[in-house]
């Protein structure tokens, strides 16, 4: 049993305490009482007339309604992560089932253990839990690894556009390298003229990339949308990048120098999908042996 010692400063503080409470009961004794009657009254009057009670509940239920509703804001805005990570994974379902995820088959000949349409691309939802923006080599990391279905050099898109390419994995993490990475040349093309070079990083903005080897006779406008080529096994076609910002030209040059804005905001990261081409290993292969050939 513990035994709280009582010494004199303990019966000082308390008798303290207890005069200055008497004391403020005295100097406001006026205000107390009338306070007390304010609320008796207040009571009689709600509960002896059926107006003024109906009243009083109307206003009783408003005051409640609104606390609940911004309790009710409180509790969606904390449900926020949880709600963005069911909508990452049903984009990425749904973004599976576009046509532009299907190959149409034309052996018709052989449908024993093949379809008209067999998929070409499957998309998996992750989170970002880290990411970088300052550096020259900057890279993303996501929530989901190679038990999730990521491998190495597969594409990662946001609902923006094109973020970058799977660098590394592990069984439960993958790191991305990132478009705002200068070791990173991605194929794109002008949407509207097809007119295609390489998309890349001087390592400046993290908004603005180069859009290079597009030749002086290609129309480009400032405004024109920069996407994925799809020549690569890593990206399908028509994937937005961003926009035309600039256009130079210099004198004798035989292309344009074009600075690109990005579609990404890579500061306001939170959800990705990684694209998983599902005939890729037999593209390289075969690129492979025509390059050895």
């Amino acid at each position: 049993m513990v035994t709280i010692p009582l010494t004199t400063d303990f019966f000082t503080n308390n008798d303290s305490c207890m005069r200055d409470f008497i004391r403020f009961i005295i100097k406001y004794h006026f205000a107390i009482l009338f306070l007390i009657i304010e609320v008796v009254s207040l009571l009689l009057v709600v509960n002896y007339n059926a107006y003024q009670r109906s009243t009083f509940l109307s206003s009783a239920n408003a005051v409640t309604g609104g606390i609940l509703k911004r309790y009710n804001t409180g509790s969606e805005y904390l449900m926020l992560r949880e709600i963005n990570e069911d909508l990452a994974r049903e984009n990425a379902y749904l973004r599976s089932r576009l046509p532009e995820s299907y190959r149409a088959s034309k052996d018709y000949f052989n449908m024993v253990h093949d379809s008209l349409n067999m998929q070409e691309y499957v998309y998996r939802s992750a989170r970002v839990i880290n990411n970088s923006t300052n550096r020259r080599f900057n890279y993303v990391t996501l929530n989901k690894g190679r038990l999730n279905g990521i491998e190495p050099e597969m594409g990662v898109i946001s609902n923006k556009g094109a973020v970058g390419i799977v660098k590394n994995v592990s069984n439960h993490y993958a790191t991305v390298i990132s478009i705002i990475n200068t070791r990173l040349k991605i194929s794109a093309k002008l949407k509207e003229s097809d007119f295609f070079g390489s998309l890349e990083w001087d390592g400046t903005s993290y908004q603005h990339v180069s859009l290079l080897d597009i030749p002086r006779h290609a129309k480009v406008n400032v405004g024109d949308l920069v996407v994925t080529s799809g020549y690569s096994s890593i990206f399908p076609e028509d994937i937005q990048l961003g926009s035309v910002e600039s256009v130079k030209l210099d004198k004798g040059a035989s292309f344009y120098r074009i600075k690109v804005k990005l579609s990404v905001d890579f500061k306001n990261l939170a959800f990705v999908e990684v694209i998983g081409h599902t005939s890729r290993d037999e593209q390289i292969k075969l690129e492979k042996e025509t390059e050895d050939d």
